[in-house]
């Protein structure tokens, strides 16, 4: 499936000019760093690090509850605590999420485009010929 797929876009690199290669080759699928990056690098990226901010804040609150809950000595103190503890990983878990949905949609969108160019470029072959 994969040479097949390379087979593609060898020859749809063939039929490009030479600006439309070098757009089809930034549309190439990146390494996780590259899409974690790509998250801070677009429109909604200052959400991105404040959501970052307030996720090491919900992280100190974790470390803090989780020593307090070794130093409870009433049961009531380790409900209260391990509660505070457990709604910190979620709140940390869904910040996660967060940044995970950001870079599906990112490559969502780079499979959008790379088929806009695939359509465009046929739809200029049916016009030459």
């Amino acid at each position: 499936m994969k040479k097949e797929v390379e087979k593609l876009d060898d020859l749809i690199k063939e039929t490009l000019s030479e600006e439309e290669a070098r757009f089809y080759e930034e549309l190439e699928e990146k390494n996780i760093f590259g899409k974690i990056t790509d998250v801070y690098k677009s429109k909604v990226g200052w959400l991105a690090i404040v959501m970052n901010i307030v996720h090491i804040l919900f992280f100190i609150g974790f470390v803090y509850a989780l020593v307090q809950f070794f130093d409870a000595e009433s049961t009531r103190d380790l409900i209260l605590w391990s509660g505070a503890g457990f709604l910190c990983m979620i709140f940390m878990a869904m910040l996660k999420l967060y940044v995970w949905m950001q870079m599906d949609k990112n490559d969502v969108m780079r499979e959008l485009k790379r088929i806009e160019l695939q359509l465009s470029v046929l739809a200029h072959k049916k016009d030459n010929s």
